[in-house]
């Protein structure tokens, strides 16, 4: 067995926020997953997703992009997770919507 230092070090795997993992999913040390990305059932996730990714299989490769590169830097820039409890309540009809107008227009006020 392994003593603890033996091993290397992959480094910590940081899920990011509003991240969906599918059942039975293996994300291996070290991996980093971005903000907003779904991981399929089932995948083995070996390298960094990029936020608002779709990736699966074994291993886990580019199933498409959840939206387009600006609408992807604007939801990143709201950074809804990070608002106060009370906000994300008022607003979670918006946030559930999918309209990132009406999003922003929340983030503003």
């Amino acid at each position: 067995m392994p003593q603890p230092g033996e091993l290397p070090y992959k480094g910590d795997t940081v899920i990011g926020n509003d991240v969906w993992i599918g059942y039975d999913s293996l994300i291996m040390p070290g991996v980093k997953i971005g903000d907003g990305a779904i991981i399929s059932s089932r995948s083995v996730v070996v390298a960094d997703v990029a936020p608002y990714t779709v990736v699966g299989g074994n291993p886990a490769k580019l199933i498409r992009q959840r939206f387009d590169a600006e609408t992807i830097a604007e939801l990143e820039a709201i950074a809804w997770w990070d608002w106060p409890i009370e906000k994300i309540t008022r607003h979670l009809p918006v946030i559930v919507a999918g309209d990132v107008g009406a999003l922003r227009a929340c983030a503003d006020a």
